[in-house]
């Protein structure tokens, strides 16, 4: 199974801060580091570590080069990447001695994919393969429907959630993959299980997959339903932890281990992965997590 990524590239530009800072506060960092970054090319990152045959499609700014070379570099096919005239996408990040982060981010030409780079890029993938998408590009629901039409499967991470998330034809999608404040967006609930229930009813086909940071993962399928405790580490810096957790369970779901296994895998990912600062380099490569 191929795997293509439609999805954001952003430079990361990362603090080390002993709070959050608050409203009115002017707050010294105590480091400033630069990181690549962006949801899509983090699992991107995640995927092509993990062993899988990704290519990832977006868009980068004049200055965003280095993004395509880096994903290259870790094995992704970023033959359709293309470059734009509008700024690369980027994050200010802060982060606290406890690893809890608070991320602004600005899209640049992450918002200015057309549906002409859509229509070509499908054009190569079909039944078979599978298309995994975020929140942080424009033309979702183009992609959702068009991916469809060409036989794809669709896992969908609605993050960062915005509330058009909930006019998306989410009944399109396969692999619903989500965390708490995500979940509450589009359930309307809090409790974990009510967030599991409330949409297993409204996308009965889908697989539910509700990751809960320290607590594990809650998966509900057509088939079956279970929770997978997290690792207890330390963390420093929790920022592509979901993201590491997508690349792993996808791989594990394309190389035909069932669901609570491959969960399983990326649950250890994403905890060695929290350990590490960063985004994109701080994703364990396949090697480290062992058979």
């Amino acid at each position: 199974m191929r795997i293509l990524n439609f999805g954001s590239l952003n430079i990361d530009h990362v603090y080390q801060v002993e709070h959050i800072v608050r409203p009115g506060e002017t707050l010294p960092s105590a480091s400033y580091q630069v990181f690549a970054g962006g949801k899509g090319a983090n699992q991107s990152a995640a995927l092509a570590k993990a062993g899988a045959a990704v290519f990832h499609a977006g868009r980068v700014g004049p200055e965003g080069g280095w993004l395509v070379e880096k994903l290259a570099g870790l094995g992704a096919d970023m033959r359709y990447t293309v470059e734009d005239q509008a700024p690369t996408g980027h994050a200010l990040i802060q982060v606290d001695p406890q690893g809890r982060n608070a991320i602004v981010l600005f899209p640049g030409c992450n918002q200015r994919l057309d549906e002409a780079q859509i229509d070509s890029t499908l054009a190569d993938f079909g039944s078979g393969d599978l298309l995994l998408l975020q929140n942080e590009v424009n033309q979702l629901p183009h992609l959702m429907r068009r991916a469809r039409d060409r036989g794809l499967r669709i896992c969908f991470n609605p993050a960062p959630f915005t509330p058009p998330v909930q006019e998306y034809p989410l009944e399109l999608v396969d692999i619903l993959v989500l965390n708490e404040v995500e979940g509450e967006g589009l359930s309307g609930k809090q409790e974990p299980r009510g967030v599991v229930e409330a949409l297993v009813r409204r996308y009965p086909r889908a697989s539910i997959v509700l990751t809960l940071g320290a607590e594990g993962v809650l998966y509900s399928s057509p088939q079956e339903c279970f929770h997978v405790p997290a690792q207890q580490v330390q963390a420093v810096d929790t920022t592509a932890a979901g993201d590491t957790f997508i690349g792993y369970f996808l791989v594990g779901l394309a190389a035909g281990q069932a669901p609570r296994q491959a969960a399983q895998r990326a649950c250890r990912a994403a905890a060695l992965c929290v350990g590490q600062p960063g985004a994109m380099d701080s994703i364990p490569g396949k090697e480290e997590l062992g058979p």
